[in-house]
């Protein structure tokens, strides 16, 4: 985990008078799993958009591989045979759907993703399963960085466990690099390497899990919140 994947520096994102980030360094090595914590407001779902290249950020720089990098935006929709579709026949070209159902059924085998059927609509299966193919399919696509944003918002404690156990078995694998917004403390301190705390805009705290705990995260948020309140008073 010694090699940077991904870093960003002294990034900082406005919109019109409103300053969402001010001042974001992280960095995220290979096979790291980096949690990234902080309220509502915080900026969080900013940064993950210009690390998607959904937003540009007004100022500050991304490195990639510790090559510089202008992200110009992903596809919303990924398949895991985009492109790389498995074909048979000679002039006329034809889908290999068997092939292509083995295949699926082996990855998702692997990553110890279970669903009653590859030949399954998506729509028909429950929000776990889905976001754990969504996760497949990246991993299919030999993606090297996976961002997820809150992935286990809104789901009962079975499909939220479907879906911490699958990162867990990436990051023993470490092949991937994995960034992880939560809200849940006690969850990020079972599988992430290391903590980034996002206040106000700024990354405010950068620790090893091993290094912290959750009553120290606790408290600095609670003095977030303290400072907040005086603030207020005085205006």
């Amino acid at each position: 985990m010694s090699k940077e994947v991904l870093r960003t520096e002294h990034v900082a994102k406005s919109f019109g008078a409103v300053s969402a980030l001010e001042d974001v360094s992280i960095r995220l090595n290979r096979g790291e799993v980096l949690g990234l914590l902080g309220d509502n407001g915080a900026g969080k779902s900013t940064l993950m958009k210009i690390l998607t290249g959904f937003h540009k950020p007004s100022s500050g720089k991304l490195f990639f591989e510790g090559q510089e990098t202008e992200l110009n935006g992903l596809n919303v929709y990924h398949n895991m045979f985009l492109q790389r579709e498995i074909m048979y026949g000679g002039m006329f070209r034809i889908l290999n759907d068997g092939a292509m159902r083995e295949r699926a059924r082996k990855q998702l085998k692997e990553m110890g993703v279970h669903i009653p059927s590859v030949d399954v609509e998506i729509a028909k299966l429950s929000g776990g399963q889905r976001q754990a193919i969504a996760v497949a399919r990246s991993v299919y696509a030999n993606a090297k960085v996976l961002l997820l944003d809150e992935p286990t918002a809104a789901m009962g404690v079975k499909e939220s466990t479907m879906i911490l156990d699958l990162v867990r078995r990436l990051k023993e694998k470490g092949e991937v690099s994995i960034i992880i917004v939560a809200h849940n403390y006690a969850q990020i301190f079972d599988f992430c390497d290391r903590i980034n705390l996002l206040q106000n805009g700024k990354i405010t705290f950068d620790q090893r899990t091993k290094d912290t705990s959750v009553e120290q995260l606790t408290s600095l948020v609670v003095n977030e919140y303290r400072a907040a309140r005086e603030n207020i008073g005085r205006s």
